[in-house]
């Protein structure tokens, strides 16, 4: 328990009572004097405050690009930060600064510091990026003015030379910290501590990456007394890996997520690229992704489709585990636990007979929100389907199963008669909301296309191709 927080900005030692649910943007500006971090959207989208952080082993121990944002101060207690300002060494500019500044890489300069400081992330964790790669780093970063190729040519040029932020002296930032106290931030070390504290603090904010909760605390829509933080507790960062399938913690990050099925699932891989920027794949969790309960939530209706098992615990109530598709009950309503959390997700490997494909159709390419989420797993015998999950986000109040779509398709050829047959029990399985986003005619008729997509795809007439 700790209403104070201690960690590393830029090499040097920092440790002052703060509120747990203090930005990180806010902390940096206004309390420590690192104003070249700068405040755009609020949201996790724009990347203006972007930083660097390590935090123990997450994410291999290694620095990563991360949103001070909607990031709290209680997610940053026994880290490392480096700011754009903390970039500069012995007096003289990064190698990446440095291209920046000759390359015309810049013009207004508001985004420049988080560009600068996302892609020094890319740089140190692979020195000799892909084209693909650097913009890859980039889609998390929003440049109005500039325009990206020069911004690329320079992470190009920077990128057989840059500095080791960990092995270089860094320029010290002034730091001209106030005392703000209030509130508390509990920090377990393993599942027990973990439910004994939601058993005596029901009140209390459970933070894992914070992606989707910061996003209201930046907006100052809600205040966080008490937050129980997931980062320590060894049982949620657990990543099990056998021939038959991966079992990820539930405060494991995206970014060690993609780490691991890349290889394997590619589609899946490409999804997670989609959703998530660099930034917040850093942070955001996978049990966060779930436990969030949002029905345009990207990850859900892969993991569904996939036949993956959740499992949870309470102080009361012990472990239990089902199949994920069984813990969406409703919009925001979720078979969790009386003051439970959850422990950990299954994710079955795909065999040689089985293939798996994902969709998502969004207004914007990268780091949007679904319209529609299409996920498809098959088992086939030469041509024939013998076995099929189908899930779909955006198409109602949960992510669900397409029962009689599936039921279609069972037992046939991934041909056009059949998919469009299956296309016409769509409506039968969903009944989608108009909004913003799509009316729900669109979405049934994408819904419906996505089937013709699998099709190409599976017999090799269509991919998509994102070559990280």
């Amino acid at each position: 328990m700790s209403d104070a927080i201690s960690f590393k900005l830029n090499g040097q030692s920092v440790e002052l009572a703060v509120r747990p649910d203090t930005t990180v943007l806010d902390l940096l500006r206004d309390q420590l004097g690192a104003r070249g971090t700068k405040e755009g959207c609020a949201e996790g989208d724009c990347g203006a405050c972007s930083v660097l952080l390590k935090r123990g082993g997450i994410n291999g121990g290694k620095f990563n690009a991360a949103n001070a944002c909607i990031m709290t101060a209680a997610q940053i207690d026994d880290a490392e930060l480096v700011t754009v300002e903390g970039l500069a060494h012995n007096g003289s500019l990064s190698a990446l600064q440095q291209a920046m500044a000759e390359n015309g890489s810049t013009q207004c300069g508001f985004c420049t510091p988080g560009i600068v400081v996302a892609l020094e992330g890319l740089l140190l964790n692979k020195p000799a990026p892909t084209e693909d790669e650097i913009h890859d780093a980039l889609a998390g970063n929003l440049c109005r003015c500039t325009g990206y190729r020069p911004i690329v040519e320079a992470a190009k040029k920077a990128a057989s030379h840059s500095a080791n932020v960990d092995d270089t002296p860094i320029m010290p930032v002034e730091i001209a910290a106030k005392t703000v106290s209030g509130g508390t931030s509990y920090y377990p070390n393993n599942l027990n501590e973990l439910v004994q504290l939601l058993e005596s603090n029901p009140e209390a904010t459970i933070l894992a990456g914070g992606t989707d909760l910061g996003v209201h605390r930046a907006a100052y829509e809600t205040d966080w007394d008490s937050i129980i933080s997931t980062a320590h507790v060894k049982e949620l960062r657990v990543i099990e890996e056998t021939e038959s399938s991966w079992t990820f913690g539930a405060a494991v990050t995206w970014a060690e997520v993609l780490d691991r099925v890349a290889d394997d699932l590619p589609s899946f891989a490409t999804l997670i690229r989609r959703f998530g920027s660099t930034q917040i794949r850093s942070m955001g969790t996978i049990g966060g992704n779930i436990g969030t309960a949002s029905p345009i939530g990207d990850g859900p209706p892969s993991l569904i489709a996939l036949g993956s098992t959740i499992t949870m615990a309470s102080a009361t109530g012990g472990t239990v585990s089902m199949p994920l598709e069984e813990f969406f009950l409703d919009y925001r309503k979720t078979a969790m636990p009386n003051k439970g959390v959850i422990v950990s997700i299954t994710v079955p490997r795909i065999k040689s007979d089985e293939v798996f494909r994902t969709y998502k159709i969004s207004k914007r390419y990268d780091q949007d929100i679904s319209t529609v989420c299409g996920a498809y797993w098959l088992k086939l015998d030469g041509d024939k389907i013998t076995d099929l999950r189908i899930a779909y986000g955006g198409m109602a109040a949960i992510p669900k199963r397409a029962s009689n779509v599936e039921a279609a398709l069972q037992g046939n050829l991934l041909d056009e008669e059949h998919v469009q047959a299956a296309a016409k029990a769509m409506a039968t399985d969903f009944q989608p909301l108009t909004d913003l986003r799509g009316t729900s005619h669109y979405r049934n008729k994408i819904a419906a296309g996505l089937l013709t997509r699998l099709m190409h795809d599976v017999r090799g007439e269509s991919v998509e191709v994102m070559s990280l």
